[in-house]
């Protein structure tokens, strides 16, 4: 079977090093005669433009007949950070459909790659990529957020909170960009932390775990995750495992500054999980609600202040490259 690859390019992830990692590929693609199409992101909302426009007119979804009939059959590649990545899928859930996406990253985090096991080095992923026949079911997260009526799907996490309000610092600081370019960009999170803390207060939540209602009276952080990273590399829930259709949840509760610098040492030894202010929870439905106008974010990109009564599944997508974590064809599809 042959493959045409149509490469969406966001040459500014990572303060460019969406570029740079394309003029890695595009040289080892005509070494290898590979069929490919080039399509670059100009602007804001290009990528998902592109997605949409190839979505109506080029990529078809997979399926014994399309097998037969498209030779060769396209397959889009996305090269950028989790947020190009983000875009692209959660335009066709937007369009409801379905397409193999195959993922090089390129961004200064990278939180995907490292949850599924795909390798961070261009070459090597292209190489990951070109070495398969066929798609794999990888599981992400489905989320509806009644209050505004937005529903969408987040393939890292959705926060709540103290990691909302880093993730609104750093994507509006300056340091963000200028530690990009060292490829430090996780020291960016770290920064907006530090500040964050200063002036997050706690906040009430209510969280429906598989039917049982846990309240907590000043919650500092609430995300939900599919896999262990978060903030570009952070293991906030090392268990996390992105193979199976379940959905991890973290809350932590607001403390005085000892304990809060103690529980940071834990996050940075993933040993946080023996902290009594550190409550994980897995489920394969979620709900929280949140009453007091909080910052939110989808998989690094910041949502504004707003309460939230936001309701979380598992959902499925079909991914073009050999991960190192295990995949489930039973995983419940969109």
């Amino acid at each position: 079977m042959n493959f045409h690859y149509h490469i969406l390019i966001n040459p500014n992830a990572g303060s460019g090093n969406g570029k740079k990692t394309a003029g890695k590929i595009v040289p080892l693609l005509d070494q290898k005669n590979i069929s490919y199409t080039l399509h670059y992101s100009e602007y804001r909302g290009h990528d998902c433009d592109i997605a949409e426009q190839l979505a109506k007119e080029t990529l078809v979804e997979w399926s014994e007949e399309t097998q037969e009939t498209q030779n060769p059959f396209p397959i889009l590649l996305v090269v950028g950070g989790d947020g190009t990545l983000h875009q692209v899928l959660a335009t066709f859930y937007q369009l409801d459909v379905e397409f193999p996406v195959g993922y090089i990253p390129a961004g200064s985090g990278n939180d995907f790659a490292r949850g599924i096991g795909l390798p961070l080095d261009a070459e090597k992923a292209l190489e990951n990529i070109l070495s398969v026949t066929s798609p794999k079911r990888i599981n992400l997260l489905n989320y509806h957020e009644k209050i505004s009526d937005h529903q969408g799907i987040a393939i890292n996490n959705f926060g709540i909170g103290l990691d909302a309000a880093v993730v609104h610092a750093t994507n509006h600081s300056n340091n963000k960009k200028y530690l990009n370019k060292y490829n430090l960009g996780s020291f960016s999170y770290i920064l907006s932390i530090l500040r964050v803390l200063i002036f997050q207060k706690g906040f009430p939540i209510l969280v429906d775990v598989g039917g049982k209602m846990i309240p907590y009276k000043k919650a500092l952080l609430c995300t939900a995750t599919n896999h262990p990273y978060f903030g570009g590399g952070i293991p906030i829930v090392p268990t996390a495992d992105m193979s199976k259709s379940t959905i991890d949840l973290v809350i932590v509760e607001r403390i005085n500054p000892l304990k809060l610098g103690w529980l940071i040492w834990l996050l940075l030894q993933k040993k946080q999980l023996c902290s009594k202010n550190f409550h994980h929870y897995t489920t394969s439905k979620l709900r929280v609600i949140s009453t007091t106008p909080q910052y939110g974010q989808e998989d690094g990109e910041d949502l504004a202040k707003q309460p939230f009564d936001l309701q979380i599944t598992p959902t499925s997508q079909l991914f073009w490259g050999e991960t190192t974590v295990a995949t489930e064809e039973t995983l419940t599809k969109k």
